[in-house]
C-alpha cells in the first residue's frame, strides 16, 4: 500500500465513471453559472452543511434527500448567482423542481440528486432557467467538463479552485478529484463555502460520512475570511467505486490512507478560499502550540482570525502583537498569559507575556510577504492546531458594499 498521494492543485483529473457540465443559464448577468457532477454508477454520499439556524432551501432539500436515500447518491446540481436563501415555500419548490428535472433528465431517483446554490439571499431562483437546459447539460456531460463545472460555480471568486490526488490503495489507483467556491462570507464551523469531493475509492455511506467529517475539521473548519458563517455552506462527496478497489473497512490501514488523501484534498481547496478571500493581501497561516487540547489551540486560533485588530494590523503591516494576544485571551479558553511567546515567521514579539526589543524593519520585512506565519506558543500544554486566514483591506470593504449591484 503507498504511503503518500501525489496532489496536485492547479488541475481537475476526474475519477473513474464521473462526468460534469456546465452551462450559462441567466442566473448570472453573463459566463457560466450552472454545473451537473454526475457519476454513471451508483455510489454513495455524504455531506456536512451550514450550521447556521437560517437554512437556505437547497441545503433543506439536500439533507432531507440524503436521509430519505440512505446516502446513496448519483448527482450534483449547482447555480451560483443566487442562493434560494430566504425565500419562504416558493424557494423550497425551486429547489424541488431543479432536483426533479434532473433525476428526469438522468433517469434516476431523485433522493440521488444534491441540490447546492450560492450569490444573492433573498431573491427567488428562476429556477425555470435551470429546468430547461437540464436535457442540454446531459448532453454535454463528459469527464472533461469538471474545469468547466469549477468555474460555474463561482460568485465573486477570482479564479477557480480545483484539486486532484492519486494514490494506490490495495494495489489499485484510487483518485480523489475537488473543486470549491468562495471568496467571501467565509467562516469555519461546518464546511464553510461550497465544496464538492468526487472519488473512485470503494466506501459505504457511514464511514464515507465519519471519512469526510475528519476531514471537514482540520480543512474547512479551520479557514475564516470575514467570520461570516453562509446560509447554503455545504461540503458533498460521492465515491462509485469505479477504482475497483474492495470496500474500504472502518479503522483499517486503507480507511487511514483514504482519509490522509480526502484531508489533503480539502485542505488544499480550503487554503485555495482564503487565498482568493476578497480583498485579500496576505495568506496567514495561524498555528497554536502548547494549549492543554487541540480543540482549545483551535478555539484560540480561530479567535485570532476572526479579529478585524489583527486582520488590519496584517494589513498595514504593523508588528502589533498586543492584539494578537488579546485576541487570544477572549476566546473563552484558559492559559497563563504570563508563559505566552508570539512569533511573527522566526522573529520573537512577544516572550512571557511581555514585549521583547525586535527590530521593526525586520519585521516590516516580514508582514510584506504575501504567506506570513504566525506562532503562539501557549506553554500550557501539548496539543496545537492550524488555522488558515487572510488580511481584511478596503477592497474588501468596496466588494461587499456593492455586492448586490
Amino acid at each position: 500500500m503507498s504511503e503518500s498521494w501525489t496532489l496536485n492543485s492547479t488541475e481537475i483529473f476526474p475519477p473513474k465513471d464521473f462526468q460534469a457540465a456546465a452551462a450559462a443559464c441567466g442566473i448570472k448577468p453573463s459566463g457560466l453559472d450552472v454545473a451537473l457532477l454526475y457519476s454513471t454508477r451508483p455510489c454513495w454520499g455524504a455531506a456536512v452543511f451550514t450550521t447556521n439556524a437560517v437554512k437556505a432551501a437547497p441545503v433543506e432539500v439536500s439533507q432531507r434527500h440524503l436521509v430519505e436515500g440512505g446516502g446513496a447518491l448519483q448527482a450534483m446540481i449547482i447555480n451560483s448567482g443566487n442562493a434560494n436563501a430566504c425565500t419562504g415555500e416558493p424557494g423550497m419548490a425551486a429547489a424541488r423542481a431543479m432536483a426533479e428535472a434532473t433525476a428526469r433528465a438522468l433517469n434516476v431517483p431523485v433522493q440521488r440528486i444534491l441540490v447546492c446554490s450560492t450569490g444573492v439571499i433573498g431573491v427567488l431562483l428562476p429556477a425555470d432557467r435551470i429546468t430547461a437546459r437540464l436535457d442540454d447539460l446531459k448532453l454535454g456531460l463528459s469527464s472533461e467538463g469538471l474545469g468547466a463545472a469549477a468555474r460555474a460555480i463561482l460568485t465573486t471568486d477570482t479564479t477557480p479552485k480545483v484539486c486532484s490526488a492519486e494514490a494506490s490503495i490495495n494495489g489499485r489507483p484510487v483518485r480523489i478529484a475537488g473543486m470549491t467556491k468562495g471568496a467571501g462570507m467565509i467562516h469555519p464551523q461546518m464546511a464553510t463555502t461550497l465544496g464538492f469531493v468526487l472519488t473512485d475509492a470503494a466506501i459505504g455511506p457511514a464511514l464515507l460520512q465519519r471519512s469526510l467529517e475528519q476531514a471537514c475539521r482540520l480543512s474547512y473548519n479551520r479557514i475564516s475570511v470575514d467570520g461570516d458563517t453562509s446560509t447554503n455552506d455545504t461540503l458533498a462527496i460521492m465515491a462509485n467505486g469505479g477504482s475497483g478497489i474492495p470496500d474500504i473497512e472502518p479503522d483499517s490501514p486503507a480507511q487511514e490512507l483514504f482519509v490522509e488523501g480526502l484531508t489533503r484534498v480539502c485542505q488544499s481547496l480550503a487554503q485555495q478560499v482564503v487565498r482568493d478571500g476578497e480583498g485579500a493581501s496576505k495568506f496567514v497561516t495561524i498555528r497554536v502550540t502548547g494549549a492543554s487540547s487541540e480543540e482549545n489551540a483551535a478555539r484560540i486560533a480561530r479567535s485570532i482570525a476572526n479579529s478585524p485588530l489583527v486582520k488590519t494590523a496584517l494589513a498595514g503591516e504593523d508588528a502589533n502583537w498586543g492584539r494578537i494576544i488579546c485576541a487570544a485571551g477572549y476566546a473563552g479558553v484558559p492559559f497563563d498569559s504570563r508563559r505566552v511567546s508570539i512569533y511573527l515567521g522566526d522573529l520573537a514579539v512577544c516572550r512571557e507575556g511581555g514585549a521583547v526589543d525586535f527590530e521593526e524593519s525586520r519585521a516590516s520585512e516580514i508582514l510584506r510577504q504575501r504567506d506570513i506565519e504566525l506562532t503562539v506558543h501557549l506553554n500550557f500544554g501539548s496539543s496545537d492546531a492550524t488555522f488558515w486566514t487572510c488580511d481584511l483591506t478596503t477592497e474588501y470593504i468596496h466588494i461587499n458594499a456593492d455586492y448586490r449591484t
